[in-house]
């Protein structure tokens, strides 16, 4: 497009990033500010910078210059000062960083404001202005702005002080007044203004348009999106609003049109972005510094220590294996410690070490391995993994490619329940918020997501929106428009009523935007300097310390992240560990565990594997039926084959015909069959591929990495020069042509399916561990699989219809009896209290104190021994009405009847107890004078009523079930249950069966 009209370029934008407030999606400001002949844009979301990378990234690639900057709030005193008369007076001010420093700077400003100034928004003041406004550029800001306020207010004599001190502060050329053509009636005053301040205190001006939205058509959405943000309906007389339609992204003919008269305004936008320069090191790793003991470096120790667990653990597998070849295992160690030290990575596996050792000592369970680390003989002498990654054919290039420096990626499974404990540890120890922060991420306005807030923004009926949500078909991140395409009854009614029509323009406007931000489930990142060097921080909701950018933009500048993930089944097999040992039961030690225990394979023969890791779906249960696995290594191969890519293809039945004999398992070549014999011919891991490669193309083991990674990316251009190169390697070691096409045409097919082995090996670890705790400690496994699942209907459903089916049964919730959690009781398993609805640990805290004093006699006693202010009316008869009282002898009606005047008498007999007279005199006539309630004559409910208030209490039926008597009915007519439904295909035809209760 030709421009006639001199540059211009916006310097005050919202994007997406703000928010619920700004609705300007980075794709679209850079389409349109090219297609507005801007060659530059700056960014300036309200008091963070959540999307400066993404932005500086996206800009770089579209050719047009980022200017990186944040509109922050400003405080009226010291930001620490959080009286509520602060906030009337919190003014707006635009930042943009001029240089590197300028950008460092913007990043501790951001920071304070969250850390250290937050009350109700991020808030700086004038004083860290000062300290921290090197490098940056200020703007005066929209009508929110100090001056501008305080010239709407007709506060003029303020007006100039403050633009003074602003100028004072930043210093000639680094302080503009910013005028504005948005519409607002006041807008125009407070131009005039600004336009004589600028003659009479020389302060230049510079022209914005505080862009909120791309288009003017945008400008309802926008306000509907600060009614989501604000919880108000747009019909509501003093909901949020900004009262024009003009805050969109302008042309360069707009903004000329409407500034032409204004001196300078223009033109400095253009000059402010030729000075705003900063850029990023996309190529250097900040590796956080890991402090070693007698002024070693850190390669010292890191060998030292590696050394060390080595020598342990060669010990152990020469016990296991003494006829061991020990100088495969000396060579691996030494070429992996001086890869690792060479590429600068020794201090990473410092901290993992650490951190993991801590876990160990602290008895917090950690997993076997997860991912490519597996693969590291180093990995394991740190304790780090649990894996001989020889004994299992793992290769430490998959993990770490010489050849090509990235950074390792150690991910590490913990407890669910001690991994926060995990987290504090690694802030204490290596620098606190300073060094050390989780990692944000964000929420989005996804389909249904955006259809029901902008639902209630629109005050439609919520009957009208739910029903409008649950059209969005259940597919992973379907849009709008692809939602349309396929629901035409949506489409009929969106045609029929205009609101509905409405509603779904508006979603496509906000569809996809961020709601929120929040913690990221694992991630964390540790720093070799304070983080505010490299980027700004925020203040999670529990206070912690997170990234302002979130996992991929952390990476992408050099910084170590690492991610700590919650396994429930470590938890699992914690808990059942801890089980047996209190049952007097010999504990086994699962790190030198018998991978060749005939009772697990059993069991896994069987499919019986209901709770065990990975293998308790009814497709794996079929499977290991079908593949009937003997050994350690059928595991391992059922755990990588067990994935769509492999189903559709015809590998699992290839794999499981072949190994039971039914089809030959051929070679195309010698050299393979070491490699896939394993499998049976079968390529099922990505590191066969690199063997393959290795072993007939003559790649390096770095390169033959590339080759898998290449495989995993499908580039056409990429896999043409590796087939070439793979031929020419294959030919030069003399296969013929025709034979290393061919090979190079199989593991390209098969190829792509494969899987990591080494992560495969370290979850089949812990699929076997589980299944042979369940083999051989089927109680306590079971107790620990429905404490893991307390807080699940459906999970502890699921787990005691497991009970029922191995003959271990489960009792009902005993107030006598019952701990906080599921335990066991010989061989029978008593429910735990936590399970009980509207029972909360407080409650069952205090009843489980009362119980040492001895078993409760009556509801009556009950009511007496146990502080009625945390276990109320509502606690006791949820606990009645479950069956946690029967064991007091009277039936469940007659309780329930009697529970008012129970409570009456409990709280006359504390009161009394309380009294402070008492203490004057024995306490043992407490209540004497109080007469003790009568339990009524009245029989029990019917099964129906006595099923029906067990489903109110606990969510599901524990004594009995109301389709029992129909069950041979049942088994003759269904094919499916409320369960298995789950599991069927779509399209495939069921029975099911039930009554009308």
């Amino acid at each position: 497009m030709t421009h006639t009209v001199p540059p211009f370029v916006h310097l005050h934008v919202h994007t997406q990033y703000s928010l619920l407030d700004g609705a300007i999606r980075i794709d679209a400001l850079l389409k349109r500010a090219i297609d507005f002949g801007m060659d530059s844009v700056a960014i300036t979301d309200h008091g963070t910078m959540f999307g400066v990378l993404e932005f500086f990234e996206k800009a770089g690639k579209a050719g047009v210059k980022p200017i990186i900057g944040c509109e922050c709030y400003v405080a009226p005193r010291n930001l620490t000062d959080k009286t509520p008369l602060d906030n009337k007076g919190l003014s707006h001010l635009v930042l943009l960083a001029e240089n590197p420093e300028g950008y460092r700077n913007l990043c501790k400003l951001a920071t304070i404001a969250q850390l250290k100034g937050f009350y109700h928004r991020p808030r700086i003041d004038k004083n860290v202005l000062r300290e921290h406004s090197k490098g940056l550029i200020a703007l005066s800001a929209c009508l929110h702005g100090e001056i501008p306020r305080l010239i709407s207010e007709n506060r003029l004599d303020e007006a100039d002080d403050a633009a003074r001190t602003y100028f004072d502060i930043f210093g000639e050329d680094n302080f503009f007044l910013e005028v504005q053509g948005n519409g607002i009636h006041v807008q125009e005053k407070v131009n005039k203004a600004l336009l004589d301040m600028s003659e009479r205190l020389s302060i230049p001006l510079v022209a914005t348009n505080d862009c909120h939205y791309l288009d003017k058509e945008d400008a309802r959405a926008h306000e509907i999106l600060l009614c989501i943000q604000t919880g108000k309906t747009i019909y509501d007389p003093d909901h949020f609003r900004f009262g024009t339609d003009q805050l969109y992204f302008k042309s360069r003919e707009e903004m000329h049109n409407y500034f032409g008269s204004y001196p300078g305004a223009l033109e400095n936008t253009v000059s402010i972005a030729k000075r705003s320069n900063v850029d990023f090191d996309f190529k250097t790793y900040h590796f956080p510094k890991f402090e070693t003991p007698s002024g070693q470096t850190a390669e010292e120790f890191f060998e030292q220590k590696a050394l060390e667990g080595y020598n342990q653990k060669i010990k152990r597998i020469k016990e296991k294996n003494p006829g061991i070849d020990e100088s495969q295992y000396k060579e691996r160690i030494k070429s992996e410690i001086s890869t690792i030290n060479s590429m600068g990575f020794s201090g990473y596996f410092l901290i993992v070490a650490d951190f993991i050792d801590y876990a160990k000592k602290h008895d917090i369970p950690v997993g076997p391995g997860r991912g490519s680390a597996a693969g590291s003989l180093v990995a394991y002498s740190l304790g780090i993994t649990d894996l001989d990654p020889i004994e299992h054919g793992l290769i430490f290039e998959r993990f770490l490619n010489p050849g090509r420096k990235s950074m390792p990626d150690i991910d590490v499974d913990f407890c669910i329940n001690g991994r926060e404990e995990i987290f504090r540890y690694v802030v204490e120890k290596y620098g606190g918020g300073e060094y050390v922060a989780q990692i944000i991420t964000f929420g989005k306005l996804k389909t249904r997501a955006v259809i029901r807030d902008v639902g209630r923004a629109l005050d439609i009926p919520l009957h009208e929106v739910d029903a409008i949500a649950k059209m969005v078909p259940d597919v992973l991140n379907i849009s709008l428009e692809n939602t349309l395409k396929q629901e035409p009854k949506l489409r009929a009614i969106a045609e029929k009523k205009p609101e509905i029509d409405d509603l779904l323009k508006v979603c496509s406007v906000l569809e996809g935007l961020p709601r929120h931000a929040s913690t990221h489930a694992a991630g964390l990142v540790i720093a070799d300097k304070p983080l505010v060097e490299y980027l700004p921080l925020y203040k999670g909701k529990k206070g912690e310390v997170l990234t302002q950018f979130d996992m991929k933009c952390v990476e992408k500048i050099g910084l170590v992240k690492f991610d700590f993930l919650g396994l429930r089944n470590l938890t699992v097999i914690a808990s059942t560990l801890s089980r047996v040992a209190k049952q007097g039961g010999t504990v086994p030690d699962l790190t030198n565990i018998n991978l060749d225990d005939p009772d697990t394979y059993r069991l896994l023969v069987s499919g019986d594997t209901v709770g065990v890791f990975q293998l308790e779906s009814s497709g794996m249960k079929d499977l290991l039926v079908r593949l009937r696995p003997e050994c350690f290594d059928d595991i391992i191969a059922l755990v990588a084959l067990y994935r769509p890519g492999p189903m559709e293809s015809g590998m699992i039945d290839d794999y499981v015909e072949r190994k039971h004999g039914k089809k030959e398992a051929k070679y195309l070549l010698p050299e393979l069959e070491p490699i896939l014999k394993e499998t049976y011919g079968v390529i099922v891991y990505q590191e066969q591929v690199m063997r393959i490669a290795a072993s007939v193309a003559d790649y390096s083991m770095s390169d033959a990495d590339d080759l898998r990674k290449a495989m995993g990316k499908k580039k056409p251009a990429i896999m043409a020069r590796q087939r070439l190169r793979f031929i020419r390697g294959a030919t030069e070691r003399g296969i013929q042509s025709p034979k290393a096409k061919t090979l190079f045409d199989l593991i390209e097919k098969f190829g792509g399916y494969g899987f990591n082995k080494s992560h495969s090996a370290a979850y089949a670890l812990i699929a076997y561990q589980t299944a042979f705790l369940k083999a051989h400690f089927p109680v306590e496994f079971m107790a620990s699989l429905l404490t893991s699942e307390i807080h699940s209907i459906d999970g502890v459903v699921k787990y005691i219809a497991e009970c029922r089916h191995h003959g271990i049964q489960v009792l009902p919730a005993d107030i006598n009896e019952s701990d906080k959690e599921f335990t066991v009781i010989g061989s029978k398993i008593r429910f735990g209290l936590v399970a009980v609805k509207n029972v909360g640990e407080g409650a069952i805290e205090f009843i489980i104190e009362a119980r040492k004093e001895g078993r409760f006699s009556s509801l009556f006693d009950f009511c007496e021994r146990v502080d009625l202010k945390k276990a109320n009316k509502r606690v006791i008869e949820s606990l009645i009405k479950c069956g946690a009282f029967d064991s007091t002898g009277a039936n469940r009606a007659q309780m329930v009847a009697s529970l008012e005047d129970a409570l009456d008498y409990g709280q006359r007999i504390q009161k009394e107890r309380a009294d402070p007279q008492m203490g004057l005199f024995k306490t043992e006539g407490v209540g004497q004078d109080i007469n003790l309630p009568k339990m009524p004559s009245m029989d029990e409910w019917d099964e129906k009523q006595l099923l029906a208030f067990e489903k109110e209490a606990l969510g599901f039926y524990i004594t009995g079930h109301p389709l029992t008597k129909f069950e041979d009915l049942l088994d003759k007519f269904t094919n499916a249950n409320t369960i298995s439904l789950m599991e069927k295909n779509d399209g495939e035809i069921v029975r099911v069966g039930g009554i009308i209760i």
